[in-house]
């Protein structure tokens, strides 16, 4: 009993435990229990009321080591009964040597930490963006890296190049005012952005292998926004209301032979990808859900639609990514290119500047063009008015 904690039990308890014993004695040990309290926190020993007398034969349960007691005014160790261990000091009385780790150790370990730059590599660690929908069956998490591969892989095999050299009645400004009527048309139908997009891939696609009279490409036009709506849309417009919106110009049995002819071409092909399959995994790659940001980045890549001889010297991801980064830019987003990004794009800041460019440029000029569908679109406060917004100034404007 030297130097042991002793457990203290409640009087009853201890009554039966003791042999019975007789006179004083007994009354004794009684008297002892009724002052003595269970050992919860030694802190607690200020402030209560005074015990019994100690019995000077007991050693104290705290010893001093090196000449200072663990209980001093200036630092106070709470001791907690646990599994007949006391953490901070020992059954002994002497201090644990599995002792908290310094607080001077632990700051000189993570100076050496920022000194090798660990830091910042926390930091730069990409995220997983698909966290969030790991228990949504529809986002198939599991197959989205695989499916995103093969559209990079893919978008080679369907892209469209240089091809107005090839048609004698059409030239670039010509197929920008069918676009910009097309983006009128998609938004008074009210259709899903991957409506457009792929009408615009389809009109591209037929034009490239195909001869076109002037005549008929707004016949062209709304052919492959009806193609387009069958893919896409849940309830597709009718073949009337194409006519109608052409003002007649075409029969419907017109639109229905050049329909048929846009599908032997092009070997009814119709699942590819466009920008906007990668703009949507762009944009959640980009950050937390931003309405701006969103809007931003959508104006810039309709924006694209309409520039043919800029636009057709890049891939689709590559203008998915570029619209990202200069709507980051527009916007003053801080970095302007993160490591989540450059894993899921595959494109480093630097490979996407020149064509982010061109989309700043074409931003600039939005409001002075004569064609300006894409820019009234998006000044609308559904819109939130981004193309009211200043270009980008990190990224100079050039004149095309």
């Amino acid at each position: 009993m030297a130097s042991k904690a002793v457990a203290v039990v409640p009087q009853q308890e201890q009554q039966q435990q003791q042999p019975h014993k007789e006179g004083g004695k007994q009354k004794k040990v009684a008297a002892e229990g009724k002052n003595r309290q269970v050992l919860r926190d030694i802190g607690n020993l200020h402030g209560q009321a005074p015990a019994a007398a100690p019995d000077k034969t007991k050693k104290p349960i705290t010893q001093p080591v090196n000449g200072k007691s663990k209980f001093d005014n200036a630092t106070k160790v709470v001791a907690v009964v646990e599994n007949d261990k006391i953490s901070g000091v020992n059954r002994h009385g002497v201090a644990s040597r599995k002792s908290v780790r310094a607080f001077t150790s632990t700051l000189s370990a993570r100076s050496k930490a920022a000194a090798s730059g660990l830091t910042s590599k926390l930091q730069d660690l990409k995220l997983d963006i698909d966290t969030a929908d790991a228990d949504n069956e529809l986002a198939v998490v599991e197959y989205l890296d695989d499916i995103y591969q093969f559209y990079k892989l893919s978008q080679d095999e369907n892209r469209v190049h240089e091809y107005m050299d090839l048609q004698p009645e059409i030239n670039a400004k010509m197929r920008s005012i069918l676009v910009d009527w097309l983006i009128e048309v998609h938004h008074k139908f009210e259709l899903t952005p991957e409506t457009l997009y792929l009408t615009v891939n389809i009109v591209d696609r037929f034009l490239s292998v195909k001869l076109v009279p002037r005549r008929e490409l707004q016949l062209v036009g709304i052919s492959s926004m009806l193609l387009a709506s069958k893919y896409e849309e849940i309830w597709a417009p009718e073949v009337n209301d194409f006519v109608c919106i052409s003002d007649n110009a075409y029969g419907k049995e017109k639109v229905l032979v050049m329909e048929k002819a846009i599908l032997g071409k092009l070997g009814w092909c119709l699942t590819v990808p466009t920008p906007y399959v990668f703009l949507v995994r762009y944009i959640k790659a980009s950050g937390p859900s931003d309405n701006d940001m969103e809007n931003m980045v959508f104006f810039l890549a309709e924006l694209s639609l309409m520039d043919y001889t800029s636009m057709i010297l890049y891939c689709p991801s590559m203008i998915a990514a570029s619209a990202v980064y200069a709507a980051r830019c527009t916007l003053d987003e801080s970095p302007l290119w993160t490591e989540t990004l450059k894993h899921y794009t595959g494109y480093s800041e630097d490979e996407l500047k020149d064509c982010a460019k061109v989309l700043v440029t074409l931003h600039s000029a939005a409001a002075e063009s004569k064609l300006k569908a894409v820019h009234k679109k998006f000044c609308s406060p559904k819109r939130g008015a981004v193309a009211l917004l200043s270009t980008a100034s990190g990224l100079s404007a050039e004149p095309l």
